[in-house]
């Protein structure tokens, strides 16, 4: 391994926050024919750049549209996946193809290109028609697996183009890509045996068959088959071609269901399969036959006749990606031999058995990828030691007018003890809302400023960055800082640092004048601390002496927003904070570079918050009067808008309309201090709404999911949620956690009236449980991995087998990674060579995860 990423390791990242963004060309600043040429400039893996940006309009990335960007991009995952050929460029490009053909016959060093099938290219999104009806076969006498699908057998141009919209280009993608479950066609029965509603497998000779025209257009292939014992009528529907495909006297296996029809039985719409030589293997009928994830145009029965084909003839030539030394301590069969099983088993059990292969497989790939970006960061060892000394610390921490848990004191020992080494820190902070992260972090940032280094906080929104802001200002602003309330009483923490900290807040509501100062007194050094959002990520934001880098909720953040972040100062620490819960298994994979650290208690005084499910009828009687009541004791209230994915104008529309109903119905008399917040609102206007909260000005805030994080108001004691089940355990998680931050009694209310069978067990779970970590695990379990970080997750491994829920075999995998990293830091060995090329093609490098 290289000891930082490689281009084609950032390209992935990028692409994948293209996908995110639509494809507006906005994943890099100065778009991504900026860093296309700059690749290009450097050197590094050139051969491979050349090669996509060679199918791409002179005018570059930026003159496509959304959808030829969307294709250009597939087709550069294809060229970097493990083992897997790219698709073809059309038939217009053939001059330009057999000029990189010479290229490529000299020895290139690049290994990019061992992704690259023999022409060197990859497809361009303006493929003629008749490219796009008729792919060419590609043959590759080094890599047979490479080979396009149409080597295995005819398939027809609308599967063809199904196929390629999901992917299964080459011999390779088809192997690996695994049946979701099987139908068993193995009850073999005579015609005698046959009875109403039983599923049943025959082997018969085909008496007469044609084709029947029906009333309104349609039509049915009607058979009749006899196997000796008797003869049984056999339909499919609207499939006319089967009476030319199968002749009278032909033997077939036929496999369905059994109905009566009259007095006859018949079957309808069976699976059929020809066998013309009894010794021949069957494909569809007669077996536990594989069902394929698909899509429209593209019949399972092809996909089966396929992987037939390649299972036979190629699978066998597949290369062992676990070295000897793995397979024989633990038992696996080889790769060829698991895909072999999972494809077209003989007893579910095998299928079984041969995923727990493929699992680990995947796992382990993860694990030496995780794990070798992190032990690459220790051994580059150019951080700044930073220390915080005993005496610093004990007047830091007297200062606060509360005492320390014991959980807080052991993570400042951990981050203590990781700021003092060269190695850079890369620490994840959990711990679960209102655990005291914020003074953990704190005390870490003015240890950095003590040391004669910068310090930076990035939060996701401009609230919670504001909010963050005054808190440190009057944290380390000491006497001089005149503002309102105190946070903390009086307590000064100036003394601990000997002067006022100079700080700033850069948030993109910034004006463009305070912003230019802003930047300037970044760069020359004066600013100790920035406070702020992207913004801090642009271009023009520099520093003079990073020396720590804090991501607070960094769920919420791209890995390419953090390493950004990271870039600006040559090798800063780094702590990423979370109120979100991240289950232990995450924690080993999609955040598995970072070192955990957990606030598992809470500040003494805390109330647990009781949280009850409510129907709609009940709003008055339940919600609507403890809302009054908390309201005559000064408390406040939140009122949580139904989640709408589609739209955050819709958001807001409905937060906007809520808000109006409670002014002048159920909380009429309080209209005056009712408050609306949502994603749409200038950040003047949040800020004045936020203003009024804290000064106790309003009692209700109506609100949409921008109040997630960061928004803390002691005296707010009731959450309500409408349309609770609409949201995932970790967001009502983090929704009832605004509430309870004081010594008194809150509530949460989840107003729903669900049957859904899966939403009620979360609202049940909400109930029953405040425990932030189990309602984690218990929430990617429900979900899976993809709805748990959203569709357009930037940075989740795609697993064909493994899950990532499965901590025995996750811990089993990891325990290799490193003994293979002891032994062979940089995975050089031939024994590792696939399982290097698996894992550089993987991006886990802390997700992006919306909850």
């Amino acid at each position: 391994m290289t000891t930082r990423r490689r281009p084609t390791q950032t390209l992935q990242s990028m692409l994948a926050l293209e996908d995110k963004l639509g494809y507006e060309d906005r994943a890099v600043a100065g778009g991504l024919d900026s860093f296309l040429r700059n690749v290009l400039k450097e050197g590094e893996q050139a051969q491979f750049f050349k090669r996509i940006v060679s199918v791409l309009p002179q005018e570059g990335y930026a003159s496509l549209t959304p959808g030829e960007r969307r294709e250009w991009a597939a087709d550069v995952r294809a060229a970097l996946r493990p083992g897997a050929a790219p698709g073809h460029p059309s038939r217009s490009d053939k001059s330009r193809n057999s000029g990189t053909n010479r290229q490529r016959s000299g020895k290139d060093p690049d290994k990019s290109d061992r992704n690259l099938d023999k022409s060197g290219q990859i497809r361009t999104p303006n493929r003629t028609k008749s490219s796009r009806r008729r792919p060419v076969a590609t043959f590759d006498d080094e890599n047979p697996l490479a080979r396009d699908v149409s080597v295995l057998g005819r398939i027809p141009p609308i599967s063809r183009k199904a196929m390629t919209a999901i992917g299964l280009n080459t011999v390779y993608d088809l192997l690996w890509h695994l049946p979701r479950r099987y139908e068993d066609w193995r009850n073999l029965r005579t015609i005698s045996e046959a009875l109403e509603g039983i599923e049943i497998t025959i082997v018969a000779e085909i008496a007469s068959i044609g084709v029947k025209y029906l009333r309104g257009g349609r039509t049915a292939t009607e058979a009749v088959v006899r196997d000796g014992t008797g003869s049984l009528r056999v339909w499919w529907w609207q499939q006319p071609y089967l009476a030319r495909t199968l002749k009278a006297g032909m033997r077939v296996g036929l496999s369905g269901k059994v109905e009566i029809q009259g007095r006859q039985l018949r079957m309808v719409s069976p699976e059929w399969e020809r066998l013309d030589d009894p010794d021949d293997d069957t494909v569809h009928v007669g077996r536990l036959s594989p069902v394929y994830p698909r899509t429209r145009g593209l019949p399972n029965r092809t996909i089966r006749r396929l992987a037939h084909v390649a299972v036979r003839d190629y699978l066998p030539l597949l290369a062992e990606s676990l070295p000897p030394r793995i397979i024989a301590e633990q038992g696996f069969q080889s790769e060829a031999n698991a895909l072999g099983v999972i494809h077209f088993p003989d007893r579910l059990e095998d299928v079984e058995i041969a995923k727990e292969r493929v699992a680990f497989q995947e796992l382990l790939s993860i694990q030496l990828a995780v794990l070798s970006r992190k032990r690459e960061a220790r051994l580059r060892a150019d951080a700044p030691p930073i220390p915080m000394p005993g005496d610093f610390l004990d007047r830091f921490i007297e200062a606060l007018p509360f005492e320390l848990t014991g959980a807080q004191q052991r993570v400042l020992t951990e981050i203590r003890n990781d700021m003092f080494r060269r190695e850079s820190m890369a620490r994840l902070l959990q711990g679960d809302v209102g655990s005291g992260k914020t003074v953990v972090a704190a005390a870490a940032m003015l240890a950095a400023v003590r040391a004669g280094h910068q310090t930076v906080l990035m939060a996701p929104t401009e609230v919670l960055a504001s909010q963050h802001y005054e808190t440190f200002q009057r944290l380390f602003a000491g006497k001089e800082h005149s503002g309102s309330e105190q946070l903390w009483y009086d307590f000064s923490l100036a003394p601990a640092l000997g002067r006022p900290v100079r700080m700033a807040l850069l948030t993109g509501s910034v004006r463009a004048a305070r912003k230019r100062q802003i930047h300037q007194e970044m760069a020359s050094g004066m600013l100790d601390l920035v406070v702020g959002t992207h913004a801090l990520i642009q271009e023009r934001a520099n520093f003079n002496d990073l020396g720590l880098a804090v991501v607070d909720e960094q769920h919420r953040f791209g890995v390419l927003q953090r390493d950004a972040l990271r870039s600006k100062g040559r090798s800063p620490h780094l702590l990423v904070m979370t109120a979100t819960p991240i289950p232990r298994t995450l924690a080993l994979t999609v955040y598995g570079e970072l070192d955990n650290s957990v606030i598992d208690e809470l500040p003494p005084g805390r109330q647990r918050v009781r949280t009850q499910i409510v129907e709609p009828s009940q709003r008055e009687e339940i919600v609507y009067q403890r809302i009054r009541e908390e309201a005559a004791q000064g408390r406040q209230t939140f009122v949580i808008c139904p989640l709408i994915d589609e739209s955050d104008k819709l958001e807001a529309e409905a937060a906007t309309e809520q808000y109006e109903f409670l002014r002048s119905g159920p909380l009429r008399e309080l209209a005056s201090r009712i408050r609306l917040l949502h994603g749409r609102m200038s950040a003047d206007e949040k800020h004045s709404v936020m203003l009024d909260l804290a000064r106790g000005e309003a009692d209700v805030l109506v609100s949409t999911i921008v109040v997630e994080v960061g928004v803390d108001l002691p005296r707010a004691t009731v959450m309500a949620i409408e349309g609770a089940e609409r949201f995932g355990l970790a967001q009502l998680h983090q929704l009832r956690g605004r509430v309870g931050r004081s010594d008194l009694p809150s509530v949460c209310y989840l107003i729903s009236d669900t049957d859904v069978e899966q939403s009620q067990r979360r609202l049940d779970l909400m109930v029953q449980t405040s425990n932030g970590f189990e309602l984690a695990e218990a929430d990617l379990e429900m979900r899976g991995p993809g709805e748990y970080f959203g569709t357009r997750q930037s940075g989740l491994p795609e697993l064909r087998v493994a899950k990532l829920t499965d901590h025995q075999t996750l811990s089993l995998a990891r325990n290799w990674a490193n003994r293979i990293l002891d032994d062979d830091p940089h995975l050089r060995a031939p024994e590792h060579r696939l399982l290097r090329a698996r894992a550089e093609s993987l991006n886990v490098s802390g997700a992006t995860a919306v909850h």
